[in-house]
């Protein structure tokens, strides 16, 4: 039953002369992360430092970063990790505009802080974490970063949580100088679709941008962890989110149940079907968490195999509610 023979592109080159990266990432947003995530209680260093080399392993050799995650210990640790792989990593990491840094001085010394942390010279994608642009003017800030490109610090520029509109105009910007928009990184996933009717979907295709999609599982809501069967109230910070409630899984019963025939049918499981579903849209990559190497490689079984298009269109038809 397994579609072996259609299987998906297993790179997506970020820019037409820039790296090529897996069409599966890591997020790291946990990693180092005690204050919203229970770092340091349910996971350790060394359960990361195994979910790094497991996803590595299994070709799974790109991750995403950004210095507020664990106010920098997530980049630390990557840096540490990096050193005990001989295979190439590819990273990508992001500056925060907050409001004392308004300055394209200050995104110069940002991006130094996170290569130092990093133990490299340079990274693949560097991304502005959120539009506060009336912190630093969009012209100003992509001119910075353009610089960066230019002095060779970072490979290719990529901004997160923009608009159609706010992307449009940072690829105008950064075009003037010659060096493409690489991503748009926002979250993805069939329980939220709203990129595909808010216009960064298309505006992202008609502008030859790649879409990094973060939490592509919903928390943890698509891989079927979490259903009304055998209900156990969440623990951590998913016991504050309602769609973790009774109620909100009922919600979801018929996409879970429809995830888990497909699943059946490939020999997967319902969270690989639900991150195949992005990776088959084309310039979407999604970048799941990962705090273990059981983890890790769970994700990884995403990649090499493709779901059949009436499949796909199913799973789209069943996740309408949440477009």
């Amino acid at each position: 039953m397994d579609s072996q023979s259609h299987t998906e592109p297993q790179a997506i080159a970020l820019t037409p002369e820039g790296p090529t990266i897996p069409a599966l990432g890591v997020g790291t947003w946990a990693w180092g992360d005690s204050l919203f995530w229970s770092y340091g209680k349910e996971y350790t260093e060394a359960d990361l430092q195994q979910a790094f080399k497991a996803s590595v392993a299994a070709g799974v050799n790109f991750f995403d970063t950004a210095e507020i995650y664990g106010f920098g210990e997530s980049e630390r640790l990557i840096g540490r990790f990096l050193q005990q792989v001989n295979q190439p990593v590819f990273l990508a990491t992001k500056y925060f505009p907050l409001p004392w840094r308004f300055s394209t001085k200050a995104v110069s010394e940002t991006l130094t802080a996170s290569l130092e942390r990093l133990q490299l010279e340079a990274v693949e994608l560097y991304q502005v974490h959120w539009p506060l642009d009336f912190f630093m003017k969009q012209k100003d800030l992509m001119n910075a970063l353009a610089n960066e490109v230019k002095q060779g610090r970072i490979r290719a520029v990529g901004v997160s949580n923009y608009s159609a509109q706010q992307m449009q105009e940072a690829h105008h910007y950064l075009s003037d100088r010659g060096v493409p928009l690489a991503v748009n990184q926002v979250q993805y996933s069939l329980l939220h679709r709203k990129v595909e009717s808010n216009g960064v979907l298309d505006m992202a295709r008609q502008l030859g941008v790649n879409i990094l999609a973060y939490s592509p599982l919903a928390q943890g809501l698509l891989t079927g962890k979490y259903s009304t069967q055998n209900y156990q109230p969440p623990t951590g910070a998913r016991k504050l989110d309602p769609r973790f409630s009774k109620q909100g899984l009922d919600k979801i019963e018929l996409v879970l149940t429809t995830l888990n025939a497909i699943a059946q049918a490939h020999d997967k499981t319902p969270a690989q079907v639900a991150l195949n579903w992005l990776i088959c849209l084309g310039n979407v990559v999604p970048i799941p968490g990962a705090k273990n190497a059981h983890q890790a490689r769970q994700n990884a079984g995403a990649l090499g195999w493709r779901m059949t298009a009436e499949e796909h269109e199913q799973l789209g038809r069943v996740t309408r509610p949440w477009l």
